[in-house]
């Protein structure tokens, strides 16, 4: 938000008091009470208002954060290691947070309260019809995505956009066949341990998907705005480490859930 001091005798960046830090956890409380209302059968406004004042603050912390970049001297090679850093631990609690629906989903199976597993009644998902498919969408956005970064780091700034349209494109098309094949679903989320299980893991993946396609989006504009350099693009290196992430993610998940556990 503010510019480093020129005349410092440190290297690193001296963040300058910022509004949003409180401002984004008074969000996340109003957003938090607001979603407890609205599962107690309350109305989804207070709910709502929390979510677009927690965007609002997202928005204006990063736009803060790009400024930086852009400054010059404020993200020099100490700071980037720092948020390189930050960036592998944010993934490192995305890993224990999956790790947990997954060992509900294991337990569940291994041990089934019926006996059986998937439980009588529950017709799974073919995992050979649009779960397939999806892996080798979501396995084809990596490697555009790797071909967007090949073009950044050797200066084709051209393949650095080609790249992340056609990675931003096979991201929105696993989001759809997803939510289509959700609505074409034959059990619902609230009718038995398979079905949440199922919802839960698969579900937040999608979420994260999606929230990996608008870091991508983001990624594009700069790129266009020729904000990425060879030796300096550690927003594009964190999307990228985001997105590889979301794709492990969903090979555990098929290879799991949608084929050893139907």
């Amino acid at each position: 938000m503010a510019d480093t001091q020129p005349d410092q005798n440190h290297p690193y960046h001296m963040v300058a008091p910022s509004p949003w830090p409180v401002l984004g956890a008074a969000a996340v409380m109003v957003l938090a009470g607001g979603a407890i209302v609205f599962f107690h059968d309350g109305g989804p406004w207070i709910m709502l208002a929390g979510l677009a004042a927690l965007l609002y603050v997202m928005f204006r912390w990063w736009s803060d954060v790009v400024r930086e970049a852009q400054d010059g001297h404020s993200h020099n090679a100490i700071v980037r290691i720092g948020l390189r850093y930050g960036m592998a631990l944010f993934i490192l609690t995305e890993v224990m947070f999956f790790f947990g629906f997954f060992w509900a989903f294991f337990a569940s199976s291994l041990f089934p309260a019926g006996g059986t597993w998937p439980p009588k009644g529950v017709e799974v998902l073919d995992p050979f019809d649009w779960p397939l498919l999806n892996t080798f969408i979501l396995l084809s956005s990596g490697a555009t995505l790797t071909w967007a970064h090949h073009g950044l780091i050797e200066d084709y700034r051209r393949d650095l956009v080609r790249g992340l349209a056609a990675t931003i494109a096979l991201g929105i098309t696993f989001t759809l066949i997803q939510a289509y094949e959700y609505s074409h679903a034959a059990f619902g989320f609230t009718e038995g341990i398979y079905p949440t299980t199922f919802y839960m893991a698969t579900g937040f993946h999608g979420f994260h998907v999606i929230i990996g396609t608008i870091f991508l989006t983001v990624c594009l504009v700069r790129a266009v705005k020729g904000h990425f350099k060879p030796d300096q693009h550690v927003g594009f290196e964190a999307a990228a480490w985001y997105w590889h992430f979301v794709d492990v993610v969903w090979l555990f998940l098929f290879f799991s859930i949608y084929w050893w556990g139907s």
